[in-house]
């Protein structure tokens, strides 16, 4: 593989990402700015960007890698990671933009009246960011030590400079047209090289893959884990969806709340065109990649299937190109989650002297540091695997925090607190046990995808606990419902 061609691709991302920033610098001005964009971002605009940052390493590379390692079963994480938004659409996406927050712990607040409630979402925002965050770094390095054979911490530092740079520049408003830009990058960077893949793979002998029975057991294993395994994926990728801060904060950058459910089916239909592509690729590489099984690089079969069924010159620019695409998924992703991150952290650092902006400005810095250590420290695992955990932290927590706060009026600070603890605590355990001890068997199967069991327990306790301390519900319970689901156009009574 040309290193030259990889190494200008990677350029080339860098310096439209930092320049499209500079733009949005420009526009930034106020606190609004900095945090939601001034909540004047378009539907399509935004779904846009909601795009750009969602689609990560996991979807441009993780899923062809597993699709690759393990077959068929495997796309129940994109129809999960794509039905996730046909959930938040009915339950989240208007009620939580009429709310007036700016991050998951303001609407926590807004709705509980509880500093309680709000400290414990602000720890998980950052959990989840910061799991999240990890798997985004270490991609980056594969990619660039994959397609230049740089070190991998050149590749992990490089996101983090630039993601930070990005943040403290401009806030919502850079990152907003930064991410748009990215999506279309990273849809054209999957779709063009794929015109030549298929036809390649047209003019060859080699036959088509056959699904074989392993395919249609779940995680191609016989036991009864493998089913278990399958459920757990669907729970976590289906609710951990409308628990991601760096999702639900974009809701926040429309004007209203009809935009926001526009915004919403528009992602629907951008990310179910993408994820057409990288199953393509899984499936290709099973025809001329299965050395990557061996030597446990799945992750970087869209990387290599250029070279190997192109070659020559044109296989190498296709390359380049999805290198470029791939990079794009590393700064998205991590720019936003930054973002939800800063945004949090940074009105707790404004409590103090620091003005708003400038809060944020250093909580972005200083927040990208740890998952940036873990990155470089940590054994890698699948991105997509990887990546899984924070859905199910999110579904464990948040989701019922914002399912039960909007629908449901009975919900206590109490119930909340003991909700997100809990589903916390089981969600984050599992990860620990799995990434330090590995275990085999149920309970390996049980740690390794524990959505199936945390979301459970953080739902029960949420509901449990809130109806034991019923009489502690807000007193402005009614007003605040009312504002959830009211829409704009009408004219609310004042006598609430």
């Amino acid at each position: 593989m040309n290193t030259t061609y990889g190494m200008v691709a990677v350029a080339l991302v860098a310096v439209a990402t930092l320049g499209i920033g500079a733009f949005g610098l420009r526009m930034s001005r106020t606190t609004s700015d900095f945090y939601v964009a001034s909540r004047s971002v378009s539907p399509v605009l935004n779904s846009s960007a909601i795009g750009g940052e969602y689609l990560s390493a996991a979807s441009f590379l993780g899923v062809a890698g597993l699709v690759l390692a393990y077959g068929a079963d495997m796309l129940w994480y994109p129809i999960g990671w794509t039905t996730g938004y046909l959930l938040l659409l009915v339950f989240v996406a208007a009620p939580l933009r009429r709310s007036g927050a700016y991050t998951i712990p303001d609407f926590a607040q807004v709705r509980l009246q509880s500093l309680g409630v709000r400290r414990v979402a602000s720890v998980l925002v950052v959990a989840v960011g910061w799991l999240y965050l990890m798997p985004q770094f270490q991609g980056a390095g594969l990619t660039l030590r994959t397609v230049t054979g740089a070190p991998t911490w050149v590749g992990t530092v490089v996101v983090a400079v630039i993601v930070v740079v990005n943040v403290v520049s401009g806030g919502m408003r850079s990152i907003t047209l930064v991410q748009a830009f990215q999506y279309w990058l990273k849809l054209t960077a999957l779709l063009v090289p794929l015109f030549f893949l298929v036809h390649a793979w047209a003019g060859d002998d080699r036959p088509s893959p056959v699904a074989p029975a392993e395919w249609f057991r779940p995680f191609s294993q016989a036991d009864g884990p493998g089913l278990y395994l399958t459920y757990s994926v669907m729970v976590a990728t289906f609710l951990g969806t409308m628990g991601l801060p760096h999702v639900v904060v974009r809701f926040y950058t429309n004007p209203d709340g009809h935009a926001a459910r526009r915004t919403t089916l528009f992602v629907l239909a951008l990310l179910g065109v993408f994820y057409l592509l990288p199953t393509v690729y899984g499936v290709l590489g099973r025809i001329y990649a299965r050395d990557l099984l061996v030597s446990g690089r799945t992750d970087t079969v869209v990387l290599e299937l250029p070279s190997r069924m192109v070659g020559g010159t044109t296989g190498e620019l296709l390359a380049a190109l999805l290198t470029a695409g791939a990079f794009a998924a590393f700064l998205s992703t991590s720019s936003g989650l930054t973002m939800s991150i800063a945004g949090v952290v940074g009105q707790g650092l404004a409590r103090g002297r620091l003005t708003t902006v400038t809060a944020l400005r250093l909580a972005a810095a200083g927040c990208v540091v740890i998952p940036l250590g873990l990155a470089l420290a940590a054994e890698r695992i699948a991105v997509a695997n990887s990546v899984t955990f924070a859905f199910a932290l999110a579904a464990s927590t948040f989701c019922p925090l914002l399912v039960l706060g909007i629908w449901w009026r009975g919900l206590t600070a109490h119930g909340a607190i003991a909700g997100l603890v809990g589903g916390g605590v089981c969600a984050a355990t599992a990860t620990v046990v799995t990434i330090t001890a590995s275990p085999g068997g149920w309970f390996g199967a049980l740690m390794s995808q524990p959505a199936a069991w945390t979301v459970p327990i953080g739902l029960g306790l949420m509901i449990g606990v809130s109806l034991l301390t019923h009489k502690s519900v807000p007193a402005n319970v009614s007003r605040t419902m009312v504002r959830l689901h009211t829409p704009e156009r009408l004219e609310v009574d004042r006598r609430y």
